[in-house]
């Protein structure tokens, strides 16, 4: 019987940050468009957060009983591969969690859109057929664009559309370094774990362009976040501020592209949200700032 802090580890907190860095965002933007709604925000948190718990679970679960995870494997407590918990357990927080993020999303579904009912169904059917059903497209290298759009475009939008009642341009392109790092996460991930996808035929990205195409694809997103993020500056003066988390950009930037493997991609994980939380916070100030009367 798994404990409360193995629970905790297998729900994988550190890629929490995927989840709250483009509600943040989103929240900032729509407070400088004067259209911050504080329980909206608050709502499309809580539905993030399911999601990402929900997905991570479902993974465990899903991965576990199709036999791609394995006890030796490096990385993140897996509740079922190592029978810490049974798999039905697992299965059950991921279905309450996606059940959580439902609940609270139809409150926003009813207060702003019935369109948003769709974006909900396909986010947690991305969720659950990401390692789940016959067939699912994260052992087909899809799940990098699943990310984007979901944890980056949709989020990041999305919880701009239920406080402001619309979707302004300087939303869609706020997602783009908020997908791009969300991106970067599960890229390291997958780097990490090439060796054991390829025994178990998980075909991810990374198992599908290699591991110096993986290590590129990693350093150009990183790099990407930073360049498109600047673009926003004719929207606020204050975006540059992003530039101040580049330092913790570069030891996992050094673990990548220094060809480390195993532990040390673990470490560089961690080091990724890190950057992750740094930069979304930096660039939510930045946003939100856009309001103030110093700027034009």
């Amino acid at each position: 019987m798994a404990t409360v802090d193995e629970w905790v580890l297998g729900l994988r907190p550190r890629t929490l940050p995927n989840s709250i860095v483009p509600v943040a965002v989103g929240t900032a933007l729509a407070f400088s468009l004067d259209g911050f709604v504080w329980w909206k925000a608050l709502s499309a948190l809580m539905v993030s957060l399911a999601l990402q718990i929900g997905v991570n679970f479902a993974n465990d679960y899903s991965d576990g009983i199709k036999g791609t995870d394995t006890e030796e494997r490096t990385g993140p407590t897996r509740l079922t591969a190592t029978g810490l918990a049974r798999p039905g357990q697992v299965l059950a927080a991921a279905l309450g969690s996606f059940a959580f993020a439902g609940v609270i999303g139809l409150v926003l579904v009813a207060t702003t859109s019935w369109w948003l009912l769709l974006l909900g169904a396909a986010a947690i059917a991305a969720a659950w057929y990401y390692t789940g059903g016959r067939s699912p497209y994260g052992y087909r290298g899809l799940g990098e664009v699943s990310v984007f759009v979901f944890f980056g475009v949709a989020a990041v939008v999305g919880t701009v559309f239920v406080q402001l009642g619309s979707a302004p341009w300087q939303a869609w392109v706020a997602s783009l370094p908020v997908g791009l790092l969300s991106c970067s996460v599960l890229v390291i991930n997958n780097l990490r774990d090439i060796p054991t996808d390829e025994e178990t035929g998980k075909i991810t990205l990374a198992v599908r362009i290699g591991a110096a195409g993986t290590r590129r694809l990693y350093a150009s997103m990183i790099v990407g976040s930073y360049v498109v993020a600047l673009v926003l500056t004719w929207v606020s003066w204050w975006v540059p501020l992003v530039l101040l988390s580049v330092p913790l950009a570069v030891p996992p930037l050094r673990r990548v592209l220094g060809d480390q493997v195993g532990r040390d991609l673990v470490l560089g994980l961690g080091e990724t949200g890190r950057l992750q939380m740094v930069f979304g916070l930096l660039f939510t100030v930045a946003l939100a700032l856009a309001q103030s009367p110093a700027h034009p």
